[in-house]
C-alpha cells in the first residue's frame, strides 16, 4: 500500500462492515476535505491503522470476527497506535455498552443511525486535541527531552519521547505501554504531597554511578500526568560544580560527596586522602561559595546540580 501524504489533509479511518454506512461517512468526510481510509473488518482495521497511523478512527462496535471493542484494546496496547483517538459507532446505547466502549480505550461515541453532521463535529474536536498533543510531543522530541505521560488509573504509558523510552528501558527493563511500579508509587506519593500543599519530591533510582531523576511537569488529563526524566552521574555532577563555582577538580569532588551526605572520613576513603586534607578543601569550598557550614554548601550545590 502506498504511504498516505499527511501534508495534504488529516486522515480518518472508518471501520464498518456495512457498505451503506461506509458510503455515507466516506462521502461526508471526503466532501469536508479529509483523507478517508476504510476497513470492513477488525483484522483489516488493525493492519490499516498500523500502516497509515490515521489522525482519528471511526470504529463500529459490533462486527463479525474481531469486534470493535477488541480492536480498540489492541490499538491501545500498541505503542505506535495508542495515541490515536477512537470514536465508537454503535446502535447499543445501554449503559454497559457505553462503559465498554470507554473501557476499551474509546475517546467518544456516536449512535446509529449515523448523522454525518454530528460525526463531523466530534471528529473536528478530537482532531484539534490530537493535533495539539502531536505538536507538543514533536517539540519535546526535537529538544531531546525525556518526557513521559502516565495514566495512573490503569498504569499505562500514554506516550513518551524516544529518550524517555530509552531511560525507562535502561533502568526498569520497561515494556513500552506499562509504567514501572516504582514510577507509579512515586506518582501516588507526589499526588498526596500536592493534596497536602507540599512540594512533591523527586524520584531517584540509582544504578552504579548513574541515577535517574523524575519530577512532575504538568497534568495532561483527569488522570494523566506528565513526568520529566533526567539521568545524572558522578562525573557530570562534578563537572557542573566546577563550572558553577570555579572549583578545582578535587574541590568539586569533595563537595559532590558532601552533597551525598558523606563525612570527611568517608570522603577521604573514597578519594584516597586524609580527613584533614578533606577539611582543608572544605575551607576553600566554603570561601568560594560564600557559606560557613557543610549544610549550606550542600544545599547550594544541590540546587545547582538539579538545575542542570
Amino acid at each position: 500500500m502506498s504511504p498516505v501524504d499527511r501534508t495534504i489533509s488529516d486522515i480518518v479511518l472508518i471501520v464498518d462492515d456495512v457498505p451503506e454506512n461506509l458510503s455515507l461517512l466516506h462521502d461526508a468526510l471526503d466532501d469536508t476535505g479529509y483523507t478517508v481510509l476504510v476497513a470492513t473488518h477488525g483484522e483489516a482495521a488493525l493492519q490499516r491503522a498500523r500502516q497509515s497511523l490515521p489522525d482519528v478512527i471511526l470504529l463500529d462496535a459490533v462486527m463479525p470476527g474481531i469486534d470493535g471493542f477488541e480492536v480498540a484494546r489492541r490499538l491501545k496496547a500498541d505503542f505506535s497506535t495508542q495515541h490515536i483517538p477512537i470514536i465508537f459507532m454503535t446502535g447499543l446505547t445501554e449503559t454497559e455498552h457505553v462503559v465498554a466502549a470507554f473501557a476499551a480505550g474509546g475517546a467518544d461515541y456516536v449512535t446509529k443511525p449515523i448523522r454525518p453532521a454530528e460525526v463531523l463535529a466530534r471528529i473536528a474536536a478530537h482532531m484539534a486535541n490530537a493535533r495539539q498533543m502531536r505538536q507538543a510531543r514533536s517539540a519535546l522530541d526535537a529538544f531531546g527531552q525525556a518526557t513521559v505521560a502516565v495514566r495512573a488509573a490503569d498504569s499505562r504509558v500514554v506516550w513518551q519521547t524516544p529518550l524517555a523510552r530509552k531511560l525507562l528501558n535502561a533502568y526498569f527493563g520497561n515494556p513500552e505501554t506499562v509504567a514501572p511500579e516504582e514510577l507509579l508509587a512515586w506518582i501516588a506519593a507526589a499526588l498526596r504531597a500536592r493534596s497536602d500543599n507540599r512540594e512533591p519530591g523527586q524520584l531517584l533510582v540509582a544504578e552504579g554511578n548513574k541515577r535517574l531523576l523524575a519530577s512532575f511537569h504538568d497534568q495532561t488529563g483527569d488522570d494523566e500526568w506528565l513526568v520529566v526524566l533526567r539521568e545524572d552521574n558522578d562525573a557530570s555532577a562534578v563537572e557542573s560544580l566546577i563550572a558553577a563555582f570555579r572549583l578545582t577538580q578535587r574541590e568539586a569532588e569533595v563537595l559532590y560527596w558532601v552533597v551525598q551526605g558523606k563525612t570527611s572520613k568517608d570522603i577521604g576513603d573514597i578519594l584516597g586522602s586524609s580527613p584533614r586534607t578533606v577539611n582543608k578543601h572544605l575551607e576553600h569550598i566554603f570561601e568560594k561559595l560564600g557559606v560557613e557550614t557543610r549544610t549550606a554548601a550542600a544545599n547550594l550545590a544541590l540546587g545547582k546540580m538539579r538545575s542542570n
